[in-house]
């Protein structure tokens, strides 16, 4: 079939390389990137709590002190300097402090912050102290204060409450096998932690996880004489998982029990939430094959099923990621977020589960909600409206359904929202500005600017970057980003560098400072001659269900043909050499790298796969039965994305990558590659980070990507 390609200019942003001649190291692209290359920023902005002002640290005569600002005020004024903070705590008969700590100024009255060790929260006005969490506990990995004094804290495996006076042992078989107050379904469906204080601080539900019948799987820590192993649960696609409960502490009669959860032990337990009156817990519960989800209530005192307000089915899959969110003024409705109609949007639901109402519509994606105003009567929330690649802040009133934009401008802005409702910071950035960060007033939508970011590349010879879309074979657009060379001479031909993940939840290319990239490596090889250029396939996030959903069962099919979609777009420029073309992915980048190598030998001269998958059987249950179903019901969708048997359709120089102690793509993955490469007699590169897990950081990053560098200049200079 002929293959058309459109081509659509969406902006192009120019770095002016003539007076500018510095040259970024790897360490300045992949190390400094993150501290003195950053875009600078108003450090530990935020609002004061009740109030339109806002603080920020900032150096006065090289000390960090406290200045506050707001939307009508000229000038910034002192607030609250070291002295100052040191004289509050002796007058609470605390020992001063040698440097200002962080504090937050934003949850509630009091100013939370750590000092010697100890979390502790201070009432400005009458200088008296509570001790929220005792240095001897804060230090636990898992430790968590509720609003009514109590901390819920793991130690040997077990959970305990404290009121800083007496201590209850809440659980006393806690074990390896046996896993408590802990994230639990491998952090999927957007579970970030296991314990979860009611609304008056006095109930703790918490997270149960029996991994007994977990398969143990081997790490291998190499920094030990002699080696030794280190045994994680890793539950691998179509075999056993570990079982969840959930209990619920009562701190002030010191009992726990458990919810009648019910159903099949494999089933997932995700986003709790509590009810206004901390009377009912809701939990959505989702099977494991991970089509159908009901959101249930339970009674938090003996823990009963009450109901299932309402389920959600999808022939692929479903994925719940945001717990119920309370109306602010009357608790017996809530918001609840649902991709139903195949975009992210959010649903207005009273508390016996009918349906009020859909609360935002339209082909783009709700991002983010930030909760409500101070009278309750508005929701304010992030979304994409105005482009795939852009986010702004709106606010809904819940009453009418009338959709106001808070935010102006192109561009990816983040926000803050006052206690009132009435003020926003605006920190936002775009391909051509590093930051800027503006006061808002939601009413009338005047904005003062109180921060610009100067360049912080601007002594440095660039490349020139735009993004684009060009359409794949279907006629979907796809998002790409290209650099070019510094001082690009359109009558030279120059090699091609393709970056990718191409994976859910990821979205690499966006309207903000270096087109969304985290680090400067692409400038970095731009500035050495390279066409650099990325793409955001389908199965990639915030493009709704149906461009992510194309993956289901047949990982990477649809990405490698958008690839070749840019492949077609990139052969046909005049300035590329098609003939020394490189790919490099990390994760499910390097799954797709790895099997496009395979699946469309001979495009590409070298490649660098860090972190593969190379077979989904080999992956864990959560994520890859969601997006393959379960070997047994998909046996030739997990046949066709076992690459070990493709390996003798390699022509190119391919470099596999692995962090030893890699937790989430075992090494067995790229291990196997390599031995069916033996068995096929085809040569294969390997380099291995000990002592790093998925993602190699910190100082070795800079190492990780030189290697990178090194192995495609080798092959396509």
């Amino acid at each position: 079939m002929k293959r058309f390609f459109s081509f659509t200019l969406l902006f192009v942003f120019s770095f002016s390389v003539l007076a500018q001649n510095k040259i970024l190291t790897i360490e300045d692209a992949l190390v400094r990137n993150r501290t003195t290359l950053a875009p600078a920023n108003l450090r530990q902005l935020q609002f004061i709590y009740g109030t339109e002002d806002y603080v920020h640290l900032k150096k006065v005569n090289d000390k960090d002190v406290w200045v506050r600002g707001n939307f009508k005020s000229s000038t910034e004024q002192s607030f609250l300097s070291l002295e100052d903070l040191n004289q509050k705590l002796n007058a609470a008969g605390l020992d001063a402090l040698a440097e200002m700590p962080a504090i937050n100024f934003y949850k509630s009255p009091e100013w939370m912050f750590t000092a010697n060790g100890n979390r502790i929260a201070l009432n400005p006005t009458t200088n008296k102290v509570r001790v929220i969490m005792d240095k001897s506990i804060a230090n636990k990995e898992i430790a968590e204060e509720s609003s009514a004094g109590y901390v819920a804290y793991v130690d040997d495996y077990n959970l305990f409450v404290t009121d800083g006076t007496n201590t209850k042992q809440v659980t006393d078989d806690g074990s390896r096998d046996i896993v408590y107050a802990s994230t639990v379904h491998r952090e999927e469906f957007g579970i970030m932690k296991g314990t979860f204080w009611s609304n008056n601080g006095k109930q703790l539900a918490f997270y149960r996880m029996d991994q007994s019948m977990v398969t143990d799987y081997p790490i291998i820590n190499w920094a030990t004489t002699p080696a030794s192993i280190e045994l994680i649960k890793y539950p691998m696609a179509g075999d056993k998982s570990h079982h969840v409960t959930v209990g619920v502490y009562n701190a002030e009669t010191q009992s726990a029990i458990y919810l009648q959860t019910a159903g099949p032990a494999e089933q997932y337990l995700t986003n709790i939430a509590w009810s206004p009156d901390d009377k009912f817990v809701f939990i959505a519960v989702v099977n494991r094959e991970q089509n159908h989800m009901e959101l249930n209530q339970y009674n938090a005192s003996t823990g009963a099923f009450v109901k299932t307000l309402f389920e959600e089915e999808d022939e692929k899959y479903v994925e719940p990621l945001v717990p119920i969110l309370f109306l602010k003024n009357n608790s017996s409705q809530f918001i609840w977020q649902s991709n139903r109609d195949g975009w992210n949007h959010l649903y207005l639901y009273d508390i016996n589960g009918k349906l009020l109402k859909q609360l935002t519509k339209g082909n783009w994606e709700v991002t983010d909600v930030k909760g409500f105003d101070g009278k309750g009567e508005h929701v304010f929330y992030i979304s994409n409206q105005d482009s795939p690649i852009s986010r702004n802040l709106y606010q809904l009133n819940l009453k009418t359904g009338a959709s106001k934009r808070i935010t102006q401008g192109p561009g990816l802005h983040g926000a803050q929202v006052s206690t009132s409702g009435n003020t926003v910071i605006d920190n936002f950035s775009t391909t051509d500005n590093p930051r800027t960060v503006r006061i808002v007033d939601v009413k009338s939508l005047k904005n003062k600017t109180i921060f610009n970011a100067p360049n912080p590349l601007a002594d440095y010879a660039l490349g020139q970057m735009s993004i684009f879309t060009i359409a794949n074979k279907a006629g979907t657009p796809l998002y790409c980003r290209m650099f070019k060379p510094a001082n690009f001479d359109s009558t030279k031909k120059y090699p091609v560098v393709v970056y990718w993940y191409g994976g859910p939840h990821v979205q690499m290319i966006s309207n903000a400072w270096n087109g969304g990239a985290g680090d400067y490596w692409f400038q970095y090889l731009a500035e050495r001659g390279y066409v650099v250029f990325s793409l955001d396939p389908r199965g990639s996030d915030n493009r709704g269900k149906e461009f992510e959903q194309v993956i289901f069962r047949r990982a990477g099919e649809a990405q490698m043909e958008d690839l070749m979609s840019g492949v077609d777009y990139l052969t046909k420029l005049s300035y590329v050499d098609k003939n020394r073309m490189g790919l490099f992915g990390w994760s499910y980048g390097g799954f797709l790298t790895t099997d496009f190598m395979l699946s469309y030998p001979g495009i590409f001269k070298a490649a660098v796969a860090g972190g593969p998958v190379i077979d989904w059987r080999y992956y864990e249950i959560m994520y890859g039965e969601r997006y393959m179903d379960t070997p047994q019901e998909n046996p030739e969708g997990y046949a066709a994305t076992d690459l070990t048997k493709k390996v003798q359709n390699l022509k190119g120089k391919l470099l596999l990558i692995h962090g030893l102690q890699d937790p989430v793509v075992v090494q067995q993955h790229s291990v196997r590659f390599v031995r069916a490469a033996i068995d096929k007699n085809v040569q294969v590169d390997y380099m291995i980070y000990p002592g790093h897990e998925h993602n190699v950081i910190g100082k070795d990053r800079a190492h990780l990507y030189q290697k990178v560098t090194d192995y495609l200049t080798e092959y396509l200079k």
